[in-house]
């Protein structure tokens, strides 16, 4: 086998929040892991979900402009972040509204994926949300996927990423999908030697 250097190039993470709400502790989560982004990543918010449509197979193309926005930044994204609040047990309707929307195209196909769940009474939407995508063969980073004291603290985006315990979580959340993403691309150059 013959291994090249993998690309040096910025790892771009897709984040998706769950919640509609302008105070939603996972979309703070999220604001908070994108302050707190090791070197060479960048966090990229998606936050269009609530623009879906509900799907519909029947309406699927031409693709609604917020579905195929969502579709080409999920295409263009080294990975994805999600963070999603439980409701009733259940993963939100928005965040299964969206998943429903990929779920044709592959976009999350291999995709590395990483799931933060806000709170650790959450363990219901946690569960559900995770065996959706894997379900659509997402490469769901488990040493990435964590669950922070997050809700009840009465803490904003700043407040997260200034708190020691949570934000060191968030920190190796992030650094553990980085190393995924990175082993991967490092996998991807290497090849057999010729036979020529």
């Amino acid at each position: 086998m013959r291994c090249g250097s993998p690309v040096l190039k910025t790892i771009r993470i897709l984040t998706v929040s769950g919640s509609l709400r302008a105070a939603s502790i996972n979309t703070a989560l999220l604001a908070a892991a994108t302050a707190l982004a090791p070197v060479g990543v960048t966090l990229v918010p998606f936050a269009r979900l609530g623009e879906f449509p509900l799907f519909n197979p029947d309406t699927e193309y031409p693709l609604p402009a917020p579905v195929r926005a969502f579709r080409e930044q999920l295409n263009a994204a080294d990975g994805v972040l999600i963070a999603s609040p439980e409701y009733a047990h259940g993963v939100t309707g928005v965040m299964k509204n969206a998943l429903d929307w990929v779920v044709g195209c592959e976009a999350f196909v291999h995709k590395p994926t990483a799931v933060l769940n806000a709170s650790a009474r959450a363990v219901h939407a946690d569960a559900a949300l995770k065996e959706t995508l894997l379900v659509m063969s997402a490469d769901l980073v488990q040493e990435a996927s964590v669950t922070l004291p997050a809700l009840g603290a009465r803490l904003d985006a700043g407040g997260i990423a200034a708190h020691p315990e949570i934000a060191f979580a968030l920190r190796e959340a992030l650094a553990a999908l980085q190393r995924h993403i990175v082993n991967r691309r490092l996998r991807a150059n290497c090849r057999p030697d010729s036979l020529a």
